[in-house]
């Protein structure tokens, strides 16, 4: 806490400390006890700033490291949804060798002198409609929602970011006129829940981690 020296009228010299508005700031005149520079709303302008900087500055230290995390982790589970998103569809690749497959086994047999009767069907239809497992149903479901997650909060960070640069961003003026503008944007903050916002986010990341370590283990089971 910062001191300063003061005179008595004794000349013994005192200190004054930096919340001791009385000293800090000259007296208002009489009647003027609300003027738009008034001790009043300098000091209100004074301890609200020193409370913002501790609060905003907390908040965006989480958010900063929770946009960070929310980022790469989003990037982690892309590449893995990516390649599990094609066992959601019929696998031509696959498709065309098992009917190479069959065609050669055909003429293999009819090579050796089988009759065209007795040679089995193939071994896959073209015609059927494909239906996909349902682990991978169940793999590609939780990582799409652990994905939405991720990128929900990622998105809540940088708008909540935004909110708290204009929240300290209060105009040029008079105490008084930036002390009810920062009143006014407080009240925001209060009324929209932004702190409990900033406090859900992590419980949300938590979900979307858990929800792709689920996926992660039924993507393994059949290994």
């Amino acid at each position: 806490m910062g001191l300063k020296q003061a005179t008595t009228l004794r000349g013994v010299s005192q200190p004054i400390f930096s919340d001791d508005y009385e000293q800090k700031f000259p007296e208002d005149p009489y009647c003027q006890e609300t003027a738009p520079n008034a001790r009043i709303w300098r000091t209100y302008v004074e301890e609200a700033a020193a409370f913002d900087d501790v609060m905003v500055g907390q908040s965006r230290e989480g958010l900063d490291v929770m946009l960070v995390f929310a980022g790469l982790f989003s990037a982690v589970v892309t590449s893995f949804l990516v390649q599990v998103s094609q066992n959601l569809k019929a696998d031509f690749s696959e498709m065309s060798v098992l009917l190479l497959y069959d065609i050669a086994s055909i003429q293999l047999s009819m090579a050796g002198g089988a009759s065209i009767t007795n040679i089995t069907n193939l071994s896959i239809n073209p015609a059927q409609k494909f239906t996909p497992d349902a682990i991978d149903v169940w793999i590609n479901g939780l990582w799409v929602v652990s994905l939405t997650a991720a990128l929900v909060v990622a998105l809540a960070a940088v708008l909540v970011k935004q909110w708290l640069h204009h929240y300290v961003s209060l105009p040029s003026g008079t105490a008084g006129l930036r002390s009810h503008v920062r009143q006014f944007r407080f009240m925001g903050l209060e009324r929209w829940r932004v702190r409990v916002i900033i406090g859900m986010l992590p419980i949300v990341m938590h979900v979307s981690l858990m929800l792709f370590l689920s996926g992660l283990c039924l993507f393994f089971v059949p290994l």
